[in-house]
C-alpha cells in the first residue's frame, strides 16, 4: 500500500475513535443537565450555554494550535489534543452542577484540535488529484465515530448512568493518540522561515476573496446546523414521551445519522472532482435545506429517523467540499493554519448555533427551529448556485468575445 494511504488510514481510525469518544459524551449533555439539578424550564438556554462554551475557546485557540502545527510539526498537535481530552472527560465524569460543566466544556476548547491536525497531515501527504477523496474518506471516520459513540454511549448511559459514558470517552481518546504515537510518521517538518503571527493568518484571509467567501459559508453552515443539535434530544424524549428511555435512543437516531454520512462522503468527494467542487457544495445545502423544513411537519419518531438519515447523506458533502477547495486555494507550508482557521470557523458556528437555537427554544417551538435552520441552508445553497452561474456566463461571454476578435 502506498505510504500516504498507510498515514491515511491511521489516521482515520483516529478521528474515527475521536468522534465516537465526543459522541458518546456530549449529544447527551442536555439530558445530564436534569441529573445536575437543571429545572425543564430552563434546559433549553443551559444546553445551549453549556455547548456553545467549549467552541467559544476553541474558535480562538484553533488558529493558535493550527500555527504550531505548522511550525512544531501536526503529529505533535494531534498527540497533544488527544492525551489533553482523555483527561477533560474524565473531569465531566466529575462535574457537580451545571457551572462546573460550562467550566470543563472551556477547557475543552481551549485543548482541542484533534481532528484538524489529523486532516492537515493527510491534506499534506495525499496526492492532489485524490484530494477529495482522501478527505471524504476521513469524513467518513468521523461519521463512522458519530454511530459507534451515540450507540455504546447510549447503552452504557442507560446501564450504568451517563458519568460511565464519559469514562470510557475518555478511554477511547486515549487509544486514538497511542495509535498516532506508534504508527504514524509524518515526516521532516520545515520550521525555519515560518514568520507567521495568529492576526497575521486572519489577515492573510481576509485578503483572499475565495478564503474569506469559503470561512464565511463554512461560519453559516455549522449555525444552521448547531442550531438543532443541542435541542434533538429534548425532542427525541417529547415524540416518544418519557425522558428515562431518550438517551438510548437518540443514540440509534445519532448513528444512522452517522451512517448516512459513511455512505455518502466519499461519494460526494468523487463527484466533486468529476462535476465541481462548487456544484456539489450547492446541492448539498440546498438539499439538507429542504430536509430540515420538511421536519416542520413530522410529529412520529419512526419518521423523524428516516428524515434525520436523509439529513445526514446531504450534510456529508459540506464540510469535507469546503475543506478541499480551502486546501486547494492556500501553499502546502500553510496547511496546518488553513485547518485551524476552518476549524475556527466551525467552532464559531458551533458555538453561535446552539445560543441561537437554544434562545429561539424560549420563545418558538422546535418545529419553527427546524424551519428557520433550513431556510438557512438553503439560501446559502441557492446563493452559490447563483455565483456559479454567473461565473459560467462571464466565461461564456469572454469566450465569445474572444472568438468574435478572432472573425
Amino acid at each position: 500500500m502506498q505510504t500516504w494511504k498507510r498515514t491515511m488510514w491511521i489516521l482515520w481510525e483516529g478521528v474515527l475513535l475521536c468522534s465516537a469518544s465526543y459522541t458518546m459524551a456530549v449529544p447527551f449533555l442536555p439530558l445530564f443537565l436534569f441529573e445536575l439539578g437543571v429545572s425543564k424550564s430552563s434546559v433549553n438556554l443551559w444546553a445551549g450555554i453549556v455547548h456553545s462554551s467549549a467552541f467559544l475557546v476553541g474558535a480562538v485557540m484553533a488558529p493558535f494550535w493550527g500555527s504550531m502545527a505548522d511550525k512544531y510539526g501536526k503529529r505533535k498537535m494531534v498527540i497533544r489534543a488527544g492525551i489533553s481530552l482523555a483527561i477533560i472527560y474524565a473531569l465531566i465524569a466529575a462535574v457537580q452542577s451545571p457551572w462546573q460543566l460550562m467550566a470543563v466544556r472551556m477547557l475543552h476548547g481551549f485543548v482541542g484540535g484533534f481532528v484538524p491536525a489529523s486532516m492537515a497531515i493527510v491534506a499534506s501527504v495525499a496526492p492532489r488529484d485524490k484530494m477529495g477523496w482522501s478527505l471524504g474518506i476521513m469524513q467518513a471516520g468521523t461519521m463512522t465515530g458519530g454511530i459507534l459513540g451515540p450507540f455504546f454511549g447510549g447503552l452504557l448511559a442507560t446501564a450504568f448512568g451517563q458519568r460511565m459514558s464519559f469514562v470510557v470517552a475518555g478511554a477511547i481518546i486515549l487509544t486514538a493518540t497511542l495509535a498516532v504515537i506508534f504508527w504514524v510518521r509524518e515526516g521532516h517538518t520545515r520550521t525555519g522561515g515560518n514568520k507567521s503571527t495568529y492576526w497575521g493568518n486572519f489577515k492573510l484571509v481576509i485578503s483572499s476573496p475565495t478564503l474569506r467567501n469559503l470561512l464565511l459559508l463554512l461560519l453559516v453552515f455549522q449555525i444552521a446546523y448547531n442550531m438543532i443539535q443541542p435541542l434533538l434530544t429534548l425532542h427525541i424524549a417529547d415524540l416518544q414521551g418519557n425522558v428515562r428511555d431518550a438517551v438510548l435512543t437518540s443514540g440509534y437516531v445519532f448513528s444512522l445519522i452517522g451512517i448516512a454520512g459513511i455512505i455518502a462522503s466519499p461519494l460526494w468527494g468523487r463527484a466533486g472532482e468529476r462535476l465541481g467542487y462548487m456544484r456539489m457544495l450547492s446541492f448539498c445545502l440546498a438539499g439538507s435545506g429542504l430536509v430540515v423544513c420538511f421536519q416542520y411537519f413530522v410529529d412520529q419518531l419512526w419518521l423523524f429517523t428516516f428524515v434525520q438519515f436523509v439529513f445526514g447523506l446531504f450534510i456529508a458533502g459540506i464540510a469535507p467540499t469546503v475543506n478541499t477547495l480551502f486546501v486547494q486555494s492556500t501553499p502546502e507550508e500553510f496547511r496546518g493554519r488553513s485547518f485551524g482557521l476552518t476549524a475556527s470557523a466551525n467552532q464559531l458556528g458551533s458555538m453561535a448555533g446552539p445560543l441561537i437555537g437554544g434562545g429561539l427554544g424560549l420563545f418558538l417551538g422546535i418545529h419553527w427551529i427546524f424551519v428557520t435552520s433550513g431556510m438557512i441552508l438553503s439560501l446559502a445553497g441557492l446563493l452559490i448556485m447563483m455565483q456559479g452561474l454567473s461565473a459560467r456566463k462571464k466565461r461564456t461571454m469572454v469566450r465569445y468575445t474572444v472568438d468574435r476578435n478572432v472573425e
